[in-house]
């Protein structure tokens, strides 16, 4: 594999199974990144990845992250700076409450596979 260079496009490139915007950005054989969008008052459909797992970090705008997996929940505010995990079979759910789309930056490992890795789930809003 080669060097990869590209611009986040002005344009959503696909919408994310959970319904969150989508700009592709460069990935390696292990993992890809993308940017996630969210717009003000909107709320994603909570979802469980089959085989990847995630690790995102907000680069902007404010919001909240549902997160369950196994025993464990929680609710954790986003802003720019906060860094979350989603391991694979994390029931997850976001919502952007501010005046400014919450865009978040991911990483996913192993790259995405497809629309079929999401399973949507019951989320709390």
């Amino acid at each position: 594999m080669g060097f990869a260079t590209r611009m986040a496009s002005a344009a959503p490139d696909v919408m994310a199974p959970d319904g969150s915007q989508v700009r592709l950005l460069c990935g390696v054989a292990g993992g890809g990144m993308a940017l996630f969008t969210l717009p003000p008052g909107a709320v994603a459909r909570a979802v469980m990845h089959r085989t990847v797992e995630e690790v995102w970090y907000v680069v902007a705008g404010s919001g909240r992250i549902w997160r369950r997996h196994d025993a464990q929940e929680e609710v954790t505010a986003l802003s720019p700076g906060v860094s979350v995990s989603l391991p694979v079979g994390t029931w997850f759910q976001f919502r952007c409450d501010g005046a400014a789309a919450l865009v978040v930056v991911g990483a996913t490992m192993p790259p995405w596979p497809g629309s079929q890795e999401a399973v949507l789930v019951d989320g709390v809003w």
